[in-house]
């Protein structure tokens, strides 16, 4: 029996498995054009495989390093069978892994979307023999060869961008060369890899769980997300004089997970979402965008885009009370926000932080009841909204004398704590019950419809109740919880949850599948605020992307203006002492608000594209657009040097007739001019820390 083929081609995506004669099973190609003739070396195929799989006790290969290629029994799986169908989604593939001497099965599952070139992968695992089968380590998604493509050499042409993240920092994309990562190609296999990994409940403490390989020479790019809230691993190494890519949820080595598949027992790994295009960082941009709109769950927020008003940043600062929110309440109504959101503290009379958990209102903030307040907000024609953190129980909450050691996370005995909070275990149905019974209070009895749902702590490594190892019991909680946050979206369609993790730190697309909206940031000053928010359109859609946009009382007019650039192509997340404000400086924010509305219904459908390449905060201008049909929306900002002007390209609109214009602020200051042979506006704003928003019409 000579080796077959399975040759894919779907939506622009083009796959290539080899089953040899010994029944080894082989991904050789994964990719925006077909498979090169001759491109791989027979040598090199045995490092093409299609899976990891590390079981305790089971030997490695190779030198291998910290690197979780060349596992076993995964060298030992052979075929055992593929599927090819069609699901309402797209085109699915199976294929079928079996290892002959654990008889462990592995099913690689690729699901197409129709229309994207985009596949979700995940393995299910299932334990067929009749002895327990210890797992170390199972990808979700792996590659070899994604430097194939060209003749230079990977050092050269192969070039990773990653989304570096931190509390007030995030969505900093940079991109890098191989030897920049510390990869530098001296032998055809090394023991260095390039790791990046999440351990705990933030999924983007640090790095957004997403990149992007850039194959320069041959003008393609590969892509990947992971979507999971919790840990989670992906690895660049080497082997075979290949470039291998493995990606998966939490592994031992480098999350704590370890789990134990008894006989007939099954697992599924964290999924991933993985694809391939004929360009660069913006077209894998294009293409992540449309996926995540198929993904994400249909809700009415993500068309219409309402305005939301919270009273946290930089205004009430998490106090506030009847006679502080009246005029703001007013003050939001008469700019035009539709949503009024009531932040942190509306529910303890002083220091709050430590005793959060009851989730009842302060009698002494709000004397007349808080329903006082929020039948007053609804009375002004705007929706009503609370903050909640309901993953966690503050360690001097009263609400701990109904509970026990079964609520919470523990770690060698004890409670786990961070910032006087201890987290909440999502397995538990007497946590689930208090989470059911504080979210039916505020929406049933108060009349809430928003709801902006933090979570301040990192659980770490994770818990060991009901679980094979601490990786486990947090794997099995961040599970947990997305099932009680459908359970909530399926009692209450209409209700909007704010994702908010103190700002991005939990950015992913297991929460942003079901959440409508997104907290990008708590960056609390708005000239910082700019690259955070020009990089958010690769990292989540546009719609679901919530800037703060927070006039000073002690600012100017271009003050106003910036903030409100800021946010008027993603979600308006207004805040700011409005009732305080100089009539001018007040008209600004209303008139930014206007031009939102008459353009919004836009954004659920546009593309970002980035005219002077991705985002960087330390630089001296950011800019970023949305193209919808033959409109092109442009955002740009000086944050530092005195040049008057900057030259914006848009390559795809070279040799074309366009029209621009200041679209705010209407009294701009500001010169443009359209150069059709070189396809690029250039713009000259007034001197200082300014922003504009232009439109270029095709």
């Amino acid at each position: 029996m000579s080796s077959k083929l399975i040759d894919i081609a779907e939506n622009g995506l083009y796959l290539t498995i080899e089953i040899t004669e010994e029944q080894d099973v082989r991904l050789l190609h994964f990719g925006a054009a077909p498979l090169e003739a001759g491109r791989i070396e027979e040598k090199s195929k045995v490092g093409f495989r299609l899976l990891e799989l590390q079981l305790s006790g089971e030997d490695r290969a190779e030198y291998h390093g910290r690197t979780h290629r060349a596992s076993y029994p995964g060298l030992r799986m052979v075929y055992g069978g593929h599927s090819d169908t069609v699901n309402p989604l797209g085109r699915k593939l199976e294929i079928t892994l079996v290892d002959p001497l654990t008889e462990v099965k592995a099913v690689q599952h690729y699901q197409f979307y129709t229309g994207v070139q985009i596949v979700r992968s995940w393995t299910v695992l299932r334990n067929e023999g009749d002895a327990d089968a210890a797992v170390e380590y199972i990808s979700s998604f792996a590659l070899t060869g994604v430097d194939k493509e060209g003749s230079k050499d990977r050092n050269e042409k192969i070039e990773v961008s990653l989304a570096h993240s931190g509390w007030q920092s995030e969505l900093q994309w940079k991109s890098y060369s191989l030897p920049e990562l510390g990869m530098s190609h001296l032998a055809d296999r090394g023991s260095k890899r390039i790791a990046a990994s999440n351990t705990g409940s933030w999924s983007a403490a640090e790095l957004l769980p997403m990149a992007v390989l850039q194959n320069k020479e041959s003008g393609t790019s590969l892509f990947w997300q992971i979507e999971h809230n919790g840990s989670w691993h992906w690895e660049l190494t080497d082997q075979y004089d290949q470039l291998t890519l493995l990606v998966s949820g939490p592994t031992e080595h480098d999350n704590h997970w370890w789990l134990k598949l008894a006989p007939g027992e099954e697992f599924t790994s964290v999924p991933v979402a993985a694809g391939a295009v004929q360009g660069g960082f913006q077209n894998a941009a294009e293409q992540l965008t449309a996926y995540r709109r198929i993904i994400r769950r249909p809700n009415e927020d993500n068309e219409l885009l309402r305005i939301i008003f919270n009273d946290y940043m930089n205004c009430l600062w998490g106090s506030p009370t009847t006679e502080k929110l009246l005029p703001l309440i007013d003050a939001a109504a008469d700019v035009g926000c539709e949503y009024f959101c009531i932040d942190a503290g509306w529910y303890a009379p002083g220091e709050w932080w430590d005793g959060v958990g009851q989730w009842e209102p302060s009698t002494e903030r709000f004397p007349e009841g808080i329903k006082y307040v929020l039948d007053y907000i609804r009375s002004k024609g705007m929706i009503p909204g609370l903050w909640l953190e309901l993953e966690v129980m503050g360690i001097n909450s009263p609400k701990l004398a109904e509970t026990d050691d079964s609520w919470f996370f523990m770690r060698h005995g004890k409670r786990v704590k961070d910032r006087s909070r201890y987290q909440l275990d999502y397995r538990s149905p007497k946590v689930i019950e208090h989470a059911d019974g504080v979210i039916a209070r505020l929406v049933e009895e108060y009349g809430v419809g928003y709801i902006k749902m933090d979570y301040n702590i990192n659980a770490g490594i994770g818990t060991e109740t009901d679980a094979d190892s601490f990786g486990d019991g947090l794997l099995r909680h961040n599970r947990a919880y997305l099932a009680w946050l459908d359970s909530i979206f399926v009692r209450y369609p209409q209700l909007v949850i704010e994702n908010c993790s103190s700002g991005g730190m939990r950015m992913d697309y297991a929460m942003l599948s079901r959440h409508s909206i997104q907290s990008t940031s708590d960056q609390e000053d708005y000239m910082q605020y700019a690259a955070i928010a020009a990089g958010s359109p690769a990292a989540l859609t546009p719609e679901q992307s919530a800037v703060w946009s927070y006039p000073l009382r002690e600012g100017d007019d271009e003050e106003v203006i910036f903030n409100m650039v800021n946010a008027l192509l993603l979600r308006v997340h207004q805040s700011g002492h409005l009732a305080e404000l100089a009539p001018q400086r007040r008209a600004l924010v209303k008139e930014a608000l206007d031009y939102y509305k008459s353009i919004r219904a836009h954004i659920p459908q546009a593309f970002a594209f980035w005219p002077l390449g991705l985002p960087d905060s330390s630089g001296e201008w950011v800019s970023f657009g949305l193209r919808h049909g033959d409109i092109r929306y442009i955002a740009v900002w000086r944050i530092a040097g005195d040049a008057a002007g900057i030259t914006l390209p848009v390559p795809e609109l070279k040799g074309q007739a366009a029209e621009a214009r200041c679209a705010y602020p209407q009294a701009h200051g500001s010169e443009w001019s359209w150069n059709p042979a070189e396809g690029s506006l250039s713009v000259s704003l007034p001197p200082g820390k300014t922003a504009r928003l232009f439109e270029l019409r095709s």
